[in-house]
């Protein structure tokens, strides 16, 4: 199979793995339409205000998979197939930001609900932890460090979408930077492929930013629906609380039975 084959192949099922709506499907498993609550977003911001801080994580971890998997299956099928032909540009760069890319873009525009899906964020990392993990822990650790820093400002400010942006936009900035070392003074195919690696991962950050143009405005009017996971954190333990007490009534009046 030829190497332009395979890309083709692994960039369609990336689509369609990203065409999965974890939040929409859990949402109707709890009797519910995500996208006609909150914020109407089938995302985990939206998911955790609504169902609680477990079922959000759910949510977030299962819309990061969704970024791993079809990063890392092309990373694996792709780093032992060498040099894009005639070049000295890795097969498995193409392969991991035109994979990520088209992952992130089913999420966001998925056929399969008419083009109408989520806002690509917890996508975006799953790919960035492939992406920066697979080229070395100095890269991984912007990521690391950007997910950290996401986590302290929407808990201080409660700006959700402003914490996913500061969650994105270093580790990607930093993968531009990479290529530029790696690449950036190649001459011929290598600097247009450098090039088309470049403009993908600008595409992701762009479409991320462009599906969160709602919250850009309201947040410059003041409107944005905050975020509080202090509120998150003290709902889930009063939910918690209050099914112990439940349970107890229980096992008591069983007793007195």
């Amino acid at each position: 199979m030829s190497n332009i084959t395979l890309l083709i192949i692994l960039g369609v099922a990336s689509y369609f793995f990203g065409n999965i709506n974890w939040a929409l499907l859990i949402s109707k498993l709890k009797k519910g339409d995500i996208r006609k609550m909150g914020s109407g977003n089938p995302g985990t911001l939206n998911m955790s205000r609504n169902f609680g801080l477990k079922i959000g994580l759910l949510t977030f971890f299962l819309d990061v998979s969704k970024g791993v998997i079809p990063t890392l299956v092309a990373y694996l099928v792709l780093v032992g197939r060498g040099y894009v032909d005639g070049t000295e540009f890795q097969l498995f760069e193409l392969g991991i930001y035109l994979c990520g890319f088209l992952a992130v873009m089913g999420h966001i525009y998925p056929v399969v609900l008419k083009f109408k899906g989520g806002k690509g964020i917890a996508t975006t990392i799953g790919v960035l932890i492939v992406i920066e993990s697979v080229h070395g822990i100095s890269w991984a650790s912007v990521l690391i460090m950007s997910l950290v820093c996401a986590v302290v400002f929407i808990y201080f400010t409660e700006f959700g979408a402003m914490g996913s942006f500061i969650a994105i936009t270093p580790p990607a900035i930093a993968g531009g930077i990479r290529l530029y070392i790696y690449y950036g003074t190649k001459q011929g195919l290598e600097s247009i492929l450098y090039l088309i690696c470049c403009m993908l991962i600008f595409l992701i950050c762009f479409f991320t930013w462009f599906a969160h143009r709602k919250n850009i405005d309201r947040m410059l009017k003041g409107e944005e629906h905050p975020t509080s996971i202090k509120q998150m954190v003290i709902k889930n333990k009063a939910k918690k609380q209050q099914q112990q007490l439940e349970q107890t009534n229980k096992e008591e009046s069983s007793n007195k039975k």
